[in-house]
């Protein structure tokens, strides 16, 4: 039976816009199952200096590498932290021991990528309406708590709004760069994603896992884009299989 005390760390790697307290109900019920739970802040967020110039996937991946803890971890990305996670199962295998996307973009279709180059788009001119529609898009309909959805609000509104297009840029062009790489993944991998999320389709998280030798997919009922906030539960029960499946693998 594995003995989560002296697993690899779990290493939370939160969205575009948000700071690693995104994570805060998941990390507490990983923390709850006996996991040592790292959740760190990418380039441009929370407390890391913001970006003032244009950046790539992999140098947003370079520098969260500098920062997880020593030897492998269990890396969970959620949606850009997602892409970052899948750069660094590419980029150094050897500190990833098992790989979370969560709510992750695959292979946009035209239409898709339309409608996230619109969205950049409005994040260069209007922050505000950005706000008020990430908020829309990700709570709509869904029985989150009000607290909850305006600690989400505050803190999308406390980003440096460059920083925050620079974030956006890597998010919104970076699954392309990443695509041609996921076939070489070699992790034990699970793709997550809400039925109802309107940007981080069931159809990119399938079209990720058939990207990913092994991957498994799993698409809960009535989640929306914010599934670490909604469904907490669900994705730290779902951590915990993915991590147990493969410490059991390597056992055999």
């Amino acid at each position: 039976m594995l003995d989560r005390a002296l697993a690899a760390p779990i290493v939370l790697l939160h969205g575009v816009g948000l700071d690693r307290l995104m994570w805060g109900e998941t990390s507490t019920m990983l923390e709850e199952m006996g996991y040592r739970v790292v959740a760190l802040d990418l380039p441009g967020h929370g407390s890391r200096p913001p970006l003032r110039s244009r950046t790539s996937l992999g140098e947003l991946a370079g520098d969260v590498e500098a920062r997880l803890p020593d030897g492998e971890c269990h890396l969970v990305g959620f949606s850009l932290g997602a892409l970052i996670a899948q750069q660094l199962a590419v980029a150094a295998p050897h500190r990833v021991r098992t790989l979370g996307c969560v709510s992750s973009v695959c292979e946009r279709t035209d239409a898709e990528s339309a409608a996230v180059l619109g969205r950049l788009a409005t994040a260069q001119n209007d922050f505000t309406a950005t706000v008020e529609r990430s908020i829309k898009r990700w709570y709509a309909g869904t029985t989150v708590s009000a607290q909850l959805v305006a600690e989400t609000k505050r803190t999308l509104e406390s980003n440096d709004v460059e920083s925050f297009v620079r974030a956006y840029e890597v998010f919104a062009m970076g699954d392309p760069a990443i695509a041609p790489f996921l076939s070489g993944i070699r992790q034990r991998t699970l793709a997550i994603t809400g039925e109802l999320d309107p940007g981080s389709t069931p159809e990119m998280t399938e079209r990720l896992a058939a990207r990913i030798p092994g991957a498994e997919s799993r698409v809960l009922p009535g989640v929306r884009h914010m599934l670490p906030v909604q469904a907490p539960r669900q994705l730290a029960q779902e951590i915990d299989h993915l991590i147990n499946d493969a410490e059991g693998a390597s056992s055999d």
